[in-house]
């Protein structure tokens, strides 16, 4: 299947899936910039950016580093420089799950159902290999220590993720006729989870709740909708929102990232706060460079760009948000199926 350039895409978005595309490696893989370490939810993530631009051959390339990597249990570890594994202490389950809403995505926006049929048995296997580590109470815990076995304790924000993943995988399997009961139960069990036992999160460690990925990823993963997403979003908006910027990734720190941005445009789409994320994705233009990166952050308060990194994944962000607010792909409505 050949690479297909959109017409709705703009120059900026052009050149951020050149920029991407520039930087990937012969093997396949994602590195978050030049010289940098791969991990499997970021180089994921930097796929479905380069499924909104119509690479799919370098989307496919990306699937094949993946198929090429996953260890026999399913998982991958926590990051890579090409093939060589440089953090092997852990597997986190929200990476390893993460290759299903990937595989599902690019399957959305090419319906190349030879491709979703290849890599089937990846998703399959990353997918046993999370709900392993799901607890009779719901929740997923957040890693596998090399050593130790199962960190025992759970993340909303990595919970969120896998339950937009779940929902990805159950959907790959209906297309290609294969069962998927076990993984709806689980599910249902880790929805109930994340909106009716908060106390089974955040036990061992201090509360992440500072964080701005745990306000908005339950609406991002679709576990918080209509009119529950609106108030969550509001809630909190003046927290982590800093006018003409973006969002803050940590409600205490002066610091806008644009990848937590693009992704809470995300979820205001998702939560029909189309406005709003209108505004968030003008406010962001900003922080582009001319060879279509994208800064990580902006310390506003030193009005400094930190760190001084442009990661691969933070322009995928880019990519996603734009389609999910200006209808790019079929992909569109991945993170965004209840907007108004």
């Amino acid at each position: 299947m050949k690479a297909h350039q959109n017409p709705k895409l703009t120059p900026s978005l052009i050149s951020t899936a050149d920029y991407i595309e520039r930087l990937q490696l012969s093997s396949g893989a994602l590195p978050w910039f030049a010289g940098g370490i791969t991990d499997p939810w970021d180089h994921t993530e930097a796929i479905m950016g380069l499924s909104v631009a119509g690479r799919w051959g370098a989307s496919r390339k990306g699937f094949n580093w993946l198929a090429e990597s996953q260890r026999s249990d399913g998982a991958w570890f926590a990051a890579y420089n090409d093939d060589a594994v440089v953090d092997g202490t852990r597997t986190e389950t929200n990476f390893v799950a993460y290759v299903a809403t990937g595989l599902w995505h690019y399957y959305q926006i090419t319906n190349d159902k030879q491709t979703l049929s290849k890599y089937w048995p990846m998703v399959e296997a990353a997918i046993n290999f999370v709900l392993a580590q799901q607890q009779p109470t719901g929740e997923i815990y957040w890693a596998v220590d090399t050593q130790t076995g199962p960190s025992e304790d759970a993340l909303i924000t990595g919970c969120s993720s896998i339950f937009k993943s779940l929902e990805c995988a159950i959907n790959a399997a209906r297309t290609l006729g294969h069962s998927s009961d076990d993984w709806m139960q689980a599910k249902v069990r880790l929805g109930d989870a994340l909106l009716h036992k908060p106390e089974r999160f955040d036990r061992t460690w201090e509360s992440k709740a500072r964080y701005s990925m745990d306000w908005f990823y339950p609406i991002l993963g679709g576990v918080v909708s209509g009119n529950a997403a609106k108030q969550r979003l509001s809630a909190k908006w003046d927290t982590f929102v800093e006018p003409h910027l973006g969002c803050r990734c940590v409600a205490d720190q002066p610091w806008v990232t644009i990848a937590e941005t693009c992704e809470l445009i995300m979820a205001c789409v998702a939560a029909g706060e189309i406005d709003k994320a209108r505004v968030l994705f003008t406010n962001i233009q900003q922080f582009q460079l001319g060879d279509g990166s994208w800064w990580t952050g902006y310390v506003f308060t030193d009005q400094v760009h930190w760190p001084d990194e442009k990661p691969t994944w933070t322009a995928a962000a880019v990519l996603l948000a734009a389609d999910a607010l200006m209808d790019i792909t079929a992909g569109a409505n991945l993170f965004t199926p209840k907007r108004a």
